[in-house]
């Protein structure tokens, strides 16, 4: 038999489906794979329901439903002030994956260079990779996560395409400065390049921290795409309905690479997650506040058991040295240790580095059910406390 593409074939099965088979093994709690444990709202799934009844169910149009585009142009401009027009600058999509895809595919020749900041949500090297990009890595490390201006800087060159920026950070949980981000900025526009913004989470970012889209900032209207999430923003990851917002001569290669990829998405999914883009500010100033209440509930647990808890600024994820524990091995030996004797799944950290990741922290998901994260925090303290 010939030989299968060389670069896809050659990854493994990913860490998550990994973890989350022993956890199935152990009947261990779950906290590796990055989902909510409870549906988002019910009148924006009650919408889907009825939408999906009255119809119609064929094709729609491959750029999304104007209801949606427009709602995701006037969700642009109420949070953030971008003048978007829904016709020419906004596509829907099936997932943030998806539009990542287009992005990358749209926009790559092979032997381009793409700027990435590590550690790295896991699609993210195999897309690149094989739309024919060569990645450039920068990594920020726990447990401060401090950005290395002068190797990202040096990141930069000649041959760079874009930067894959993810902000909020996952799996980092950093939230991006604004001086930060202008720094970014201006490398972009320094070297002709264009920024594809991953911002699924941009409506969970705690402690008073507001989400900038790298696409307000002087300079990147017309270099920036933009990436949303239904998924994210209403905790309904199983509908895979992203969006992207870019200038027309941007979005323009993107879009011609999803329709050969999906063409379109649900037309019921999309018009409820329409119809939920239009909530007020109190739902999503809501999502932040209960996803920041569960970060502290399970926080406070792990401190109290001697985990060195990481600074959490936004994201499902939480940072944890298990170091103080006095655990002799690395950190996938530990995930596996607390799933198969204590019942608890967490995901190493190293995972997430192309090479030589920190040996030493794992991450928790937190966007669980209070009674699951306070039964994981019993489990834990049973096992290292006796």
């Amino acid at each position: 038999m010939k030989q299968a593409n060389n670069i896809l074939s050659g990854y493994g099965t990913t860490v998550f489906e990994v973890m989350s088979r022993l956890a199935i093994e152990h009947q261990s709690i779950n906290l590796g794979q990055g989902f909510p444990d409870e549906d988002g709202p019910e009148d924006v799934r009650q919408l889907a329901a009825d939408a999906l009844m009255a119809g119609p169910n064929q094709y729609p149009p491959m750029l999304g439903i104007p209801e949606l585009r427009q709602a995701v142009a006037a969700h642009g401009q109420h949070h953030y002030g971008l003048d978007v027009d829904w016709q020419t600058e906004v596509m829907v999509a099936s997932g943030a994956t998806e539009v990542l895809t287009g992005c990358m595919l749209g926009l790559i020749e092979p032997g381009d260079e793409v700027v990435l900041i590590e550690p790295l949500y896991d699609c993210y090297l195999p897309i690149i990779k094989r739309a024919g990009g060569v990645p450039k890595m920068v990594r920020i490390e726990p447990p401060d996560w401090t950005l290395p201006r002068e190797a990202l800087a040096a990141a930069f060159s000649g041959k760079t395409k874009l930067i894959l920026l993810n902000n909020p950070m996952n799996p980092a949980a950093k939230v991006f400065t604004d001086d930060e981000l202008s720094f970014i900025a201006e490398l972009v526009i320094a070297h002709d390049a264009y920024a594809v913004c991953d911002e699924v989470y941009e409506h969970i970012a705690f402690d008073g921290r507001g989400h900038t889209p790298l696409m307000t900032l002087p300079g990147m209207r017309d270099r920036a795409i933009k990436i949303g999430s239904a998924g994210k923003t209403f905790s309904l990851t199983g509908w895979k309905v992203g969006y992207a917002t870019a200038a027309p001569e941007v979005l323009a290669p993107v879009a011609k690479a999803h329709q050969f990829v999906t063409f379109t998405t649900p037309p019921n999914l999309q018009k409820a997650v329409a119809y939920g883009l239009g909530k007020d500010d109190a739902y999503f100033q809501g999502l932040s506040d209960e996803m920041q209440a569960k970060r502290d509930r399970f926080a406070v647990g792990l401190n109290k058991l001697g985990f060195g808890v990481i600074d959490c600024q936004g994201t499902y994820f939480m940072f944890a040295d298990f170091r103080p524990l006095g655990f002799d091995g690395d950190d996938v030996a530990f995930c596996q240790h607390i799933t198969t004797e204590a019942g608890v799944t967490a995901v190493p950290v190293s995972a997430f580095y192309l090479e030589n990741g920190p040996k030493h922290f794992v991450r928790f998901c937190f966007s669980k059910k209070n009674e699951v994260l306070d039964a994981a925090i019993d489990r834990l303290e049973k096992h290292f406390k006796g």
